[in-house]
């Protein structure tokens, strides 16, 4: 009897083991150069336009939102976001394991790469800026500068097109010989668009910078038209900017931050994915590879591209796509505005890009959830 009850144990303790080694292996903690590039590839769909570049956010208070997010969202999962920048202060903030940058231009995911590789280059933050800006890192910049410390610096500094051409050299040969990602002529030359308008117009680049003056590659996927929206933010005012009650959050207020961020991407854990919010494939191909790995979404960042998909008639595929997402009770959609909610626009107008919100997840999609 006592034979047949050891039998029985240890039978019950191999099939717990057999169902945990079934079980999804949890988000892997660095995927190959192969592994990011293919994963970029794979979830993309055909390049699409928007009326600007997006070189950087025109959003002010997008750092109002993030003391009471970390309320609810998650640490060690999986971010969702668009655009440039203000996704690295998000990410900062909610610390995820990894992240996809999901746009419809290629030229974001062009953006995204650089970005990528600045923060691979740089040793710390002011490193990272004289980088991203060309230009010569003044004396007396260390890791315990503050953000504002390491701006104004920076504010009086002038470009140099000598470091302009090493920090672009530097950035093909990290992305091309040491990941071997095979980047096309177009990729080329949407990074060269970013760094060289960034350069141009140094820490004062703002919304409205880069299409006054001159016309970006085809690749960019910015088709110009009537600019909109904070264009007098500029990229140290916002990197200067806090929460409204004086807690400074963005990606470069603290080394701590920014080292978060660099070792998350030499880890190759932010995929920049090309894809419409209202499309058919990126968002849902993101779900099955998050799914796959047994990831949880903690927060996705829209913008206000919700704006764009009610407009076009698409809310309710990106709805259904979303829905796809393994989410749960604790994520949360970050936006500009109010967005579409459960009724309709929540509110777009009166105050938009200085309106941001945080909503769960699972309320917003509940229109569409029992029918994905």
């Amino acid at each position: 009897m006592k034979r047949h009850v050891t039998l029985s144990l240890a039978c019950f303790t191999l099939c717990l083991i057999g169902i945990g080694s079934a079980a999804p292996a949890p988000v892997p903690a660095q995927l190959t150069d192969q592994q990011f590039w293919s994963l970029s590839k794979d979830s993309s769909e055909q390049d699409g336009f928007f009326r600007s570049d997006n070189l950087l956010s025109n959003e002010t208070t997008f750092q109002y939102i993030i003391p009471g997010l970390l309320k609810t969202a998650k640490a060690g999962r999986v971010y969702l976001g668009v655009g440039p920048e203000q996704n690295f202060t998000y990410m900062a903030a909610l610390k995820p394991s990894m992240a996809f940058i999901i746009d419809i231009r290629h030229g974001n995911l062009d953006v995204q790469l650089l970005y990528k590789a600045l923060f691979e280059l740089s040793r710390d933050r002011a490193d990272f800026v004289g980088h991203l800006f060309s230009r010569k890192r003044p004396d007396g910049l260390t890791t315990k500068s503050t953000v504002d410390e390491i701006f104004r610096a920076y504010l009086n500094a002038e470009g140099s097109q000598p470091l302009y051409e090493a920090n672009l050299k530097a950035v093909e040969e990290l992305l091309t010989k040491k990941h071997n990602f095979p980047l096309s002529s177009g990729d080329l030359d949407g990074v060269r668009w970013a760094l060289s308008n960034y350069y141009q117009f140094g820490p004062s680049i703002s919304y409205n910078s880069s299409l006054s003056s001159n016309v970006p590659p085809a690749i960019v996927g910015a088709n110009g038209g009537n600019r909109f929206g904070g264009g007098g933010v500029t990229y140290g005012g916002l990197m200067m900017s806090d929460d409204g009650n004086g807690k400074e959050w963005s990606y470069l207020a603290s080394e701590e931050s920014f080292t978060f961020l660099k070792d998350l991407e030499s880890r190759n854990m932010v995929v920049p994915v090309v894809g419409d919010f209202g499309g058919n494939k990126a968002i849902r191909a993101v779900a099955t590879y998050v799914k796959g790995v047994g990831g949880q979404v903690s927060a996705f960042y829209l913008s206000n591209v919700e704006q764009f998909l009610v407009q076009d008639g698409k809310w309710d595929r990106f709805c259904l796509s979303v829905a796809s997402l393994p989410i749960d009770e604790t994520s949360m959609f970050i936006r500009s505005g109010a967005g579409r909610g459960r009724n309709g626009f929540g509110g777009f107008g009166g105050g938009g890009v200085n309106n941001s919100s945080s909503n769960n997840m699972l309320t917003d999609l509940a229109p569409c959830m029992g029918t994905k």
